[in-house]
């Protein structure tokens, strides 16, 4: 039998890689025009006008919470809001709020808040609620009124303009409330848009809307509009747990875009970010939608989150799919009224949540989790019996070809994991940076793909060639069973039969996928479905049916992989992109890690993905004339990407996409001397020698000097020498007295944070069981239950400029910690309180410095990382019979 023709591979490999182009580019790249005012009409969504006010908010420059900045942005919010008020149609009640609101603590506590206390105060929001003048009236009556809640942020990080995140939604809400202005005269339901601020300091904003202001007791559903990035489509990535939101979606969107494969990696923790979805969600027990644009993440929270990198139909694109949706419910009889499902009592799980995806973002299916375990089920059931009736018909033969079938699967995975995490391995070694790939995501395709494939291709080939000669014997014993058709031997019959076998391994494979993901409610699990059943009714029909005695049919792969790669292969690619992007801010702790370890993960979802879809055409190759060449192209590809990445033919970073760095003041009060310097870490991997000899200042690198931001600690950094303090408003951490009442031991500390109005606190869980914290307006956190993590719980503050800067804070010893003394300075045993105060100021020190930043570096913000200067105060603990520093013992009363 002659060898298959090499074309046949060519052909196959071009209809899966060009085919998973056209899928990504048209599911996630193709935009809408963008429309102007006098285009969109004023009943329409104007990206022209939505443009305008994005480009006016991320021109103020960075606008964190506490900044003047963030004044000036929401007087523009607030004036945009009330000429909406003010155009609005006569028909048409339009009320406008700027709520300013009281201190209060955030109470989250599960995902990345476990361990945590927020408080925030001195924060102020927009709000306008459009409806009917008939319901306008029944709410002013005291009737019951019902609303959907449209969410987004007004504040930034202190490093970024925010155009993305999240001025591109604000300005979305801004134009989406004109055209509501305009035509909610026959309104059933009110639509509320809350522009909050404190998102980025810990979802503080959201909560106390839900806490604080009576609106929200008309709120029925919420939407949350957030930007991971900058442009491109705005997806779902959260829905639920009720699907009455998502459902009405999905029939009246324009452009749908969202796949539940987002929301089971967000609620899995892999993802480590929240959004204000999940006060809604947790605290206000809502259902609803969440969306967030997720094009080109790397610029997140970096000074590339700017206007000029918005592209051209993103705001369209949201717009088009919202104004639609908006109008629908507000009119709809069906709306949700009274309490909604989880306030009532019922947990999420007791809730029929839905699987949903977008199909080429042209429309989307939406159906219950009910019915996806109920065909999940059944089709397992089927795909059992089909298998067994045909190990029962085969025999020995059978049985053994389908073990080596499943040992093909485990060594295709093996070698092609093994060969791509060994490249991420030494790429560090051998190229400037472990993420050389970050600014050219196209290197990943030679750098992981191509090993990833060649290993794939290698551990299969292994095993084809033990059940070649397996079943070679085995039809040698059996020749007079061949078909009278087939005018081959033998030898002939065990090529087709092995390379056949080596296709329905592909079918086993997701078949597993499919029974785990089943048995985990996982709601990703309808890609096995399609990727199981689709290749499975080709085989059926070109090879079963056709009682084919000729080598496996192309058309079998090509007709059975279509309806796969339309569904999947975009979000596969998307999904690499994303955490490609990632990378700029993977490190939580810098130098915790070693440098491969990110690069690995990128290596790994590329090595899972080849190995998930390229399955069923690594068995054509077996018996064809191309596998050398196979090999050698495979092998060239990752030679010249290599070759590029050493000889640093590209930049890793360029000033579109940045390296996230830290580059603080800090002020260290240790003992009576306080003394500065500045410090570089970064959340990107990889090593900043480059970086420090570019900034100069002295600036030197390594792990001697791990140093403790309370949020997180820096184990790799670079640092200046002691440059001394000399400014007296330094926050402090002060004992006020100790006392012990009825074996109750407490310990009074005064914080005083002088000019910062954001900080953190870390309290030693191990000596402290609990805690209270009061202000001048009264007590703040009460006490109750306090959980750590590591033996530390972290308060976190942050306000306006007008919060206060005194606070008294009481701690509840644990029983065994009687007697210990409470030390000032830096000579006590093991630290009981370490305070960071950040203040967004810039000494002429560090200003020397972050004036020589290449284009390629930005600061980076974020709720845990430190402004440019941070004061740190600490309180130990020391052993009562040591006398040293200024301590405070134990007064009984």
């Amino acid at each position: 039998m002659a060898e298959r023709s090499g074309y046949e591979i060519l052909v196959l490999f071009a209809f899966v890689i060009c085919g998973t182009w056209g899928v990504f580019h048209y599911q996630f790249k193709v935009l809408p025009e963008a429309l102007s005012p006098e285009d969109a009409g004023v009943t329409g969504f104007s990206e022209v006008a939505a443009m305008a006010h994005d480009k006016a908010l991320s021109s103020l420059g960075p606008h964190p919470l506490g900044s003047a900045v963030l004044d000036t942005a929401l007087q523009y919010v607030l004036k945009a809001a009330k000429t909406i008020q003010e155009e609005a149609y006569g028909d048409v009640n339009v009320e406008v709020q700027c709520f300013h609101a009281n201190t209060g603590v955030n109470t989250l506590s599960g995902g990345s808040y476990y361990g945590k206390t927020l408080v925030y105060s001195d924060m102020k929001h927009v709000l306008i609620r459009i409806s009917s003048k008939s319901a306008a009236t029944k709410l002013r009556s005291g009737e019951e009124d019902n609303a959907i809640l449209v969410s987004a942020h007004v504040d930034t990080v202190f490093a970024a303009e925010g155009a993305g995140d999240d001025s591109s939604n604000v300005a979305v809400m801004l134009e989406l409330a004109r055209g509501l202005s305009k035509q909610a005269s026959g309104f059933k339901n009110s639509v509320i848009f809350l522009f909050n601020t404190g998102e980025e300091e810990g979802l503080d904003g959201s909560h106390s809307f839900v806490t604080q202001h009576p609106w929200i007791n008309t709120v029925r559903v919420a939407v949350n509009l957030e930007a991971m990035g900058i442009g491109g489509k705005s997806g779902i990535f959260q829905a639920g747990p009720d699907p009455w939101a998502i459902q009405n979606f999905a029939k009246v969107a324009k452009r749908p875009s969202g796949q539940i494969v987002s929301q089971d990696l967000f609620g899995s923790g892999v993802i480590k970010s929240t959004t204000d979805f999940q006060v809604y969600k947790e605290i206000a027990g809502l259902s609803g939608m969440d969306f967030a644009f997720t094009d080109h993440t790397a610029v997140y929270h970096t000074k590339n989150d700017k206007h000029a990198l918005l592209k051209p139909g993103s705001l369209q694109h949201l717009g088009e799919n919202m104004l639609p949706f908006l109008l629908h419910v507000a009119t709809s009889p069906d709306f949700p009224t009274g309490k909604n499902t989880l306030s009532q009592g019922n947990s999420e799980e007791e809730v029929d949540t839905v699987v949903y995806f977008d199909i080429l973002g042209r429309f989307m299916v939406v159906y219950p989790q009910s019915l996806a375990d109920m065909i999940n089920t059944s089709v397992i059931a089927l795909a059992l019996f089909m298998w067994s009736a045909l190990l029962n018909q085969g025999g020995l033969s059978s049985l053994v070809s389908m073990a080596l079938s499943v040992l093909s699967i485990l060594l295709m995975w093996i070698c092609s994991l093994g060969l791509s995490v060994l490249v991420a391995y030494i790429l560090p070694s051998i190229s400037a940076s472990p993420v050389p790939f970050i600014a050219s995501p196209w290197l990943v395709i030679g750098l992981f793909a191509a090993p990833a494939l060649l290993g794939a291709f290698i551990g299969q080939h292994v095993v084809y060639l033990i059940l070649h000669k397996f079943l070679s014997y085995t039809f040698s014993e059996t020749k007079g069973f061949l078909p009278l058709s087939f005018g081959g031997d033998e030898e002939d019959v065990a090529v087709l039969d092995s390379e056949k076998w080596m296709f329905k391994a592909g079918m086993l494979q997701w078949l597993l996928v499919l029974a785990v993901g089943n048995y985990l409610s996982v709601g990703a699990s309808y890609f096995a479905l399609f990727w199981m059943i689709s290749p499975a009714v080709a085989y059926f029909l070109f090879e079963v049916l056709a009682e084919s005695t000729k080598p496996l049919n192309p058309l079998t792969a090509a007709i059975g992989l279509t309806v796969p790669l339309v569904v999947s292969s975009g979000v596969f690619v998307q999904l690499v992109n994303t955490l490609i992007g990632n990378l700029v801010r993977f490190v939580s702790n810098p130098g915790e890690q070693a440098d491969w370890i990110s690069t690995a993960i990128v290596a790994a979802l590329i090595a899972a993905i080849v190995c998930l879809t390229m399955v069923y055409v690594l068995p054509y190759i077996h018996n064809s004339g191309a596998k050398y060449q196979f090999i050698t192209t495979t092998c060239i590809v990752f030679l010249v990407s290599l070759g590029v990445v050493v000889e640093n033919m590209v930049p890793t970073f360029i000033e579109d996409t940045a390296r996230a760095v830290n580059i603080v003041q800090v002020v260290n009060k240790t003992g009576n001397a306080t003394v500065s310097h500045i410090s570089m870490f970064s959340t990107t991997p990889g090593g900043l020698d480059v970086e420090a000899e570019l900034l100069g200042g002295g600036l030197v690198c390594g792990r001697e000097k791990a140093f403790d931001f309370v949020s997180f600690t820096a184990y790799y950094s670079c640092w200046t020498a002691e440059l001394g303090w000399n400014n007296a408003k330094i926050p402090a951490l002060r004992v006020g007295g100790d006392s012990e009442e009825n074996g109750d031991r407490a310990t009074l500390v005064h914080i005083t944070t002088e000019d910062a109005t954001r900080w953190c606190l870390g309290i030693n869980t191990n000596e402290i069981q609990d805690f209270q914290l009061k202000d001048e307006s009264g007590e703040l956190i009460s006490r109750g239950e306090k959980n750590g993590v590591d033996g530390w719980h972290i308060m976190r503050f942050a306000g306006g400029k007008n919060s206060p800067t005194k606070f008294d804070l009481t701690l509840h010893w644990h029983k065994n910690s009687s007697g210990k003394r409470v030390v000032e300075g830096s000579e006590g045993e093991e630290v009981l309180l370490k305070l960071r105060a950040d203040v967004n100021a810039i000494t002429p020190e560090l200003d020397k410095i972050l004036e020589k930043m290449p284009s390629w570096l930005s600061q980076y913000g974020k709720s845990a990382s430190p402004f440019t200067l941070a004061y740190f105060d600490t309180l130990y603990v020391a052993d009562p019979s040591l006398t040293m520093g200024s301590s405070v013992s134990v007064a009984s009363e």
